[in-house]
């Protein structure tokens, strides 16, 4: 018999006990950042980052936060570009679970006004090009980085990808209550802008807030390398909401079908994200030109960032693909909780790496303090999410793709 839509009708209720939980990990986090810098200043008592002539343990409080800032803004912005291309290939499957990613987007208006605050209090520490004069590789490059035009870029990406959420958020509310065929034919319309907006922001903004970190080094391809490391953390954080929910007693119409999928995307663009880190290493390796092997060489004969190295490769390919490769791994919560919670750390790892070297030098590491700012960024962002998630059904009832998902098999 199939399976009425009427009986799908539910809501998240944001509990005290989680947000009381998640207040203990901002109280958590906040001792760990402030136990770290101490030991940081003592342990580096007198030093400065040669670079920047700043103690180090702030270098690293910035470093920390910038790179908490990219990353879940990459989270963020792709659980929007996840309803976006399923709504604009017009798949069906993800009506019963689209409301998870539709909440990651409304952490974008705190992520734009956090990376903002932090660009103009700290330039100097983290962009070494908005306070070199005499360089003149960032001399030549000063029409595109300088500091005005830099803010106008960072408030036009935030702005571009709020403002498309928000349209896309409020006709798909507006469903809810409207039906029919009219507000999903709106929200694919804004689904195919957003698309081609976030196929160029995505690397213009990997470029800025990324690779300008080291504005003496470029690749051509680094801004999808950037995607693909957001796409799939993007992809875990949506799978792991997923799986909790549902465990939770939640999302009653969802079931291995759609785990296999996540799973199957997961498993796919961590490839993916290997190809192109392979591509990116192998290019640069060959030609052999100084200015970009530099990039590899600080990197791989690193005491500091040596074992990161090759502790980002095992976590973000190898070890998701031996754990994910067989059928029935990606259709259990159990092999997406333990593959998802390793791929979170191993990306986070992955923009360390790319951000800290260039601005903390040698005086990297991750420690408490890189602990203590990652959770209180991770509970900031669960609390919006979450605070949006339960605004709405979770399951999108007047969705005319309902059907396909209820009755999904694969």
């Amino acid at each position: 018999m199939k399976q009425e839509i009427s009986i799908v009708e539910e809501r998240f209720e944001f509990s005290r006990d989680i947000k009381k939980w998640l207040f203990y990990l901002v109280a958590t986090g906040l001792a760990l950042a402030v136990l770290g810098s101490v030991i940081v200043g003592v342990g580096h008592h007198g030093d400065v980052e040669s670079a920047h002539h700043s103690p180090v343990w702030l270098q690293r409080l910035w470093t920390a936060i910038w790179v908490n800032s990219v990353y879940f803004t990459g989270i963020a912005v792709i659980g929007v570009f996840f309803v976006a291309f399923n709504y604009a290939s017009q798949a069906g499957w993800s009506a019963a679970i689209k409301r998870i990613p539709e909440a990651f987007g409304s952490w974008l208006l705190y992520a734009g006004i956090i990376a903002l605050v932090v660009f103009l209090v700290a330039k100097g520490s983290l962009f070494h090009w908005t306070v070199e004069e005499s360089d003149p590789i960032i001399l030549g490059k000063r029409p595109y980085l300088n500091t005005g035009f830099f803010v106008a870029r960072l408030i036009l990406y935030y702005g571009l990808w709020y403002m498309m959420y928000r349209a896309i958020r409020k006709r798909s509310l507006e469903e809810d209550t409207l039906g029919g065929a009219e507000s999903w034919r709106k929200i694919r319309f804004y689904s195919v802008i957003f698309i081609v907006v976030f196929a160029v922001t995505s690397s213009t903004s990997a470029w800025d807030w990324v690779m300008s970190t080291d504005p003496h080094w470029f690749s051509t391809l680094f801004g999808w390398y950037v995607f693909s490391s957001w796409f799939v953390a993007g992809l875990v954080a949506i799978a792991l909401m997923l799986v909790w929910l549902k465990e939770s007693g939640y999302l009653a119409p969802v079931n291995a079908n759609h785990f296999h999928d996540m799973g199957k995307y997961i498993f796919a663009f961590s490839i993916f994200w290997m190809y192109l880190w392979f591509s990116q290493y192998l290019l640069i390796y060959y030609s052999n030109i100084p200015e970009e092997a530099l990039h590899y060489y600080e990197r791989l004969h690193s005491p500091v960032y040596g074992p990161m190295f090759y502790v980002n490769i095992i976590l973000n390919f190898f070890f998701p693909f031996l754990v994910l490769m067989t059928r029935d791994s990606k259709r259990h919560g159990i092999f997406l909780k333990i593959a998802g919670v390793v791929l979170l750390i191993g990306h986070w790892i992955d923009f360390y790496l790319q951000i800290a070297p260039p601005v903390v030098g040698q005086h990297g590491g991750i420690g408490f303090l890189e602990a203590g700012v990652t959770m209180i960024f991770a509970a900031a962002f669960l609390f919006v999410v979450l605070g949006s998630l339960s605004k709405a059904p979770l399951i999108a009832r007047k969705h005319p793709m309902l059907e396909e998902s209820l009755h999904y098999h694969t």
